[in-house]
């Protein structure tokens, strides 16, 4: 987040025509040498090759460590990653290779892609306890053992806001020196580099060298982080950054946003409505535990995933938001085994009349959330006293609301009538085991919880 000093405001501008044809030349690197998630022709894909765009919120995970339960609900407020903010130590208290292999574990078992990054290089050169990439780079090479092995879940944001309003102009030498120690040292992970000017990059030193330094990456796996608050107040300037960056066939993404500045008015609307329609990636800034005066970007209050703040409302609900838009990324696909050790011998008889009564599904709807107009609704549903293998629930709606949008769930609509079935990660239940599904809707004059049922498949 960038710093309560005043940032000095610069008009988004092109620079002179050789810059941009310097940067359109670029070729995207020889991506292929990269494995899990990885960059090609300026966008991230997957192993696999679905492209994979990142919806996501930041959480701080180095301030509040207890906090981890609220990956739970950003995943339900239907993000597909969470940017976790660390400490190196520098600043604030260490986060070891223990504690990052527990909040990785935390991430997959929550199915959010996680984005790592290092706090303390939070404006450099202009705040004088922040600490230097190179200083980060340690960092990351002394928790490298949690990290192995995770390419397809991780991306490694090397340093926050690496550079201030002072000094920026190292900017260039130090990401490129940084990414380069990175592979030395074996990181086969995407690698995310913030701007300079507390991520603003009003002096536009990423934008004019992003194609220099991107050529560092033996692997082609690099993509840059640009940061929207104060400096990007006006459609036209969101949109020329943006746009630079995709005319290039450079990978960009909206790492860090709000609605509200110190500094400035930013335009959430056009950032999340450009990066929609390029088809990049955002991250806002953040879950919950915002102080120094800048409180209002919370998204929820007291981390509180049924409490949004009107800023958590408008990036998950509104239009171009979490929900809406983020997809998961295809890794989670396919729920695990639920016998991963029958019997070898099982009966050659088995009963041809099984009780009706063991089995089966039961399913309650609450509703989490509601403001006027909207709401947010989960319905958990549970298996009976043995396993199933597909479910179906089904309601009426009594007070003529509808479903804009839904979750964790296949939902079709008939007037009031509503149904929905499981996908494909998440029909297999444990005798006794559950999951949830959640949805938005709107509502007009009364919004009372109606009656469900539930059909095994």
């Amino acid at each position: 987040m960038p710093a309560e000093s005043s940032l000095r405001h610069a008009t988004v501008v092109l620079l002179a025509a050789c810059t941009l044809v310097a940067a359109l030349l670029m070729s995207a690197g020889p991506a292929n040498a990269a494995v899990g998630l990885r960059v090609e022709d300026g966008r991230l894909y997957e192993a696999n090759g679905n492209e994979f765009i990142m919806r996501g919120v930041s959480h701080a995970h180095t301030w509040y460590p207890n906090e981890l339960d609220s990956l739970a609900d950003i995943k339900r407020l239907g993000a597909n990653t969470v940017r976790v903010v660390l400490s190196s130590g520098g600043r604030w208290t260490r986060n070891d290779a223990s504690d990052v292999a527990n909040v990785i574990s935390q991430c997959k078992a929550n199915r959010l892609i996680c984005m790592l990054e290092v706090h303390d290089t939070t404006g450099y050169g202009e705040e004088g306890a922040a600490i230097s990439l190179n200083a980060a780079v340690d960092y990351w090479i002394s928790i490298q053992s949690a990290l192995q092995g995770q390419e397809d879940h991780i991306l490694i944001n090397i340093g926050n806001e690496p550079f201030g309003n002072s000094g920026y102009e190292q900017w260039p030498s130090a990401t490129s020196d940084a990414i380069s120690r990175m592979r030395s040292a074996g990181f086969d992970h995407t690698l995310i580099v913030d701007a300079p000017n507390w991520g603003q990059d009003w002096s536009f030193t990423m934008r004019d060298n992003a194609a220099q330094v991107y050529t560092t990456d033996p692997t082609g796996n690099t993509m840059f982080s640009i940061h929207m608050y104060g400096v990007f107040d006006t459609a036209a300037e969101v949109s020329s950054y943006l746009n630079t960056f995709v005319d290039a066939g450079l990978p960009i993404l909206v790492g860090e946003f709000g609605h509200d500045h110190s500094d400035g008015n930013p335009d959430e609307n056009a950032i999340m409505s450009t990066t929609q329609s390029l088809g990049l990636g955002y991250i806002g800034w953040s879950w919950s535990g915002n102080g120094g005066g800048v409180e209002y970007l919370d998204m929820v209050n007291d981390f509180d995933g049924n409490s949004l703040t009107s800023w958590g409302q408008r990036i998950f609900n509104g239009a171009n938001g979490i929900a809406q838009t983020a997809e998961e990324a295809t890794i989670f696909d396919g729920a695990p085994d639920p016998d991963p050790d029958p019997d070898p011998d099982p009966d050659p008889d088995p009963d041809p009349d099984p009780d009706p009564g063991t089995g089966g599904c039961s399913a309650s709807y609450s509703i989490t959330n509601q403001w006027p107009s909207g709401f947010q609704g989960e319905v958990t549903v549970t298996a009976g006293n043995s396993a199933i293998s597909g479910w179906s629930v089904n309601w009426t709606f009594g007070n003529g609301q509808s479903i804009t949008q839904a979750w964790n769930a296949d939902v079709e609509s008939s007037g009031s009538s509503i149904t929905a079935s499981n996908v494909g990660y998440n029909g297999s239940l444990n005798a006794g085991g559950s999951t949830s599904f959640g949805f938005i809707g709107s509502w007009n004059g009364s919004n009372s919880a109606p009656s469900v049922t539930c059909t095994a498949g």
